[in-house]
């Protein structure tokens, strides 16, 4: 088991609203599609996952919004962490299994 929560992020009407004012309704996201899985540091409650993300959500905000636009200038300026649970349903998970039998490595997109 790894010493990690996760995250997932599924997005919700003004997310939506905002990818398809930008490139229209055809290509906007749906909540039950493709989603990219956050980790967090291990968490013991939803509560306490809570309190870590309301310090840090804006970094998984900007991946999301970076996901469908890179140019910063037409994101959301004021992000707030109500903000950011106006956008996303967030689905927390408190237990990761790695069953791959080799190095987890970070690919990254620097």
């Amino acid at each position: 088991m790894l010493n990690r929560g996760s995250v997932i992020l599924r997005p919700k009407k003004p997310f939506i609203d905002w990818v398809s004012n930008l490139y229209g309704s055809e290509i906007a996201p749906t909540s039950d599609g493709e989603k990219v899985i956050y980790l967090i540091p291990k968490y013991g409650s939803d509560l306490e996952a809570m309190d870590m993300l309301s310090k840090s959500f804006d970094t998984i905000f900007r991946l999301e919004l970076a996901g469908w636009h890179t140019v910063e200038k037409d994101w959301p300026q004021s992000r707030t962490f109500k903000m950011f649970q106006d956008w996303f349903h967030l689905e927390l998970h408190s237990c990761l299994e790695d069953i791959c039998g080799y190095e987890l490595t970070d690919d990254g997109f620097e």
